[in-house]
């Protein structure tokens, strides 16, 4: 995923769980908190375990603020992320972690918390079928739609945008085929995220070779820079893209995009339950344009999620459009 599109502000917790009840510890296994062993000795991290009521709490804590939802399938999932914070705060359990990231003096350790557990893998074209239709056939559409206007502007958002090359890829594709092509259009950008530390990697652009193993060789020499370690893109892509803190659960952050013509939200619904994935579409259904697209992950759909959408086919890739 892109790690998400978020933004917290932990300052103002919502009170209230949406979405279905807090599931229940599985048939079977126990309940109690585990107990305390010395740090550092034998019992090291690859044997800590946490309890079903800790796992309860955990979940419920990452569902209310961002909708994220851990099956108890999970749980191991969840544990190999967490117990990382548990080394850096030489803490002795599970439960332990969770009284602190609940209290005031753990508030800002929860922006921790949420990167440990969130996926930041992408790289550079890694959707090419989805940029050729926007290029090709949804930006000639949208801006045939803005004939009318003077000097239009063409807002594209990116969110879940991670370190940025999705992003950056964009900005690349406008700079080479649609900037010369639509001279009066004024393109923007937007990518946002939830997680601070990998807003700041994009900000940088200076990327290692897997990030880049998909770019032109052609476009690898204009728009980067080796160093004989990293490839720093040119500053003439990163000033077309804006980057920004936004949590797709939070409906006030959401509020602010608005009068967007194409969002891309690629390998984000997969970590919803049902009510959060339709809150977060509805949200983005408010952010787009009348006749504006959206792109998903291949393996996602809006299947049982909205009708808001009608879903559109395009040559080798598809789209929801806001009627």
């Amino acid at each position: 995923m892109a790690s998400q599109l978020f933004k917290f502000d932990f300052s103002k917790r919502n009170p209230a769980t949406p979405g279905a009840a807090p599931a229940q510890p599985a048939a079977g296994t126990p309940s109690t908190g585990i107990a305390a062993r010395p740090f550092g000795t034998a019992a090291t991290t690859d044997k800590m375990e946490m309890s079903n009521e800790t796992f309860n709490n955990f979940r419920n804590l990452i569902y209310k603020l961002c909708g994220i939802y851990f099956t108890d399938s999970k749980k191991y999932l969840l544990e190999g992320r967490i117990v990382r914070r548990l080394v850096s705060h030489k803490m002795r359990t599970f439960d332990e972690y969770y009284r602190f990231v609940e209290s005031p003096a753990g508030r800002s350790e929860l922006n921790e918390l949420f990167e440990a557990i969130t996926i930041n893998e992408t790289f550079f074209f890694r959707a090419p079928q989805q940029f050729e239709a926007m290029e090709k056939i949804v930006i000639p559409e949208l801006i045939s739609d803005k004939k009318d206007q003077t000097l239009p502007t063409f807002k594209i958002w990116i969110a879940a945008s991670s370190t940025g090359e999705e992003a950056y890829t964009i900005a690349i594709i406008i700079l080479e085929k649609l900037r010369n092509k639509y001279p009066n259009v004024q393109f923007q950008i937007f990518a946002s995220d939830i997680d601070r530390v990998v807003l700041e990697t994009a900000k940088k652009g200076i990327y290692k070779e897997y990030a880049i193993r998909n770019v032109p060789k052609d476009l690898l020499a204009k728009y980067f820079k080796y160093d004989g370690t990293n490839y720093i893109l040119s500053d003439q892509v990163k000033r077309l893209v804006r980057f920004s803190n936004i949590n797709l659960y939070d409906a006030a952050q959401m509020r602010q995009m608005r009068g967007i013509d194409v969002v891309f939200c690629c390998n984000v619904l997969i970590y919803f339950d049902m009510a959060s994935k339709q809150q977060v579409i509805s949200y983005i259904y408010d952010s787009l344009n009348k006749g504006g697209y959206l792109f998903i992950g291949y393996s996602e759909s809006l299947h049982g999620l909205s009708k808001a959408f009608q879903l559109v086919h395009l040559p080798k890739a598809m789209a929801y459009k806001k009627e």
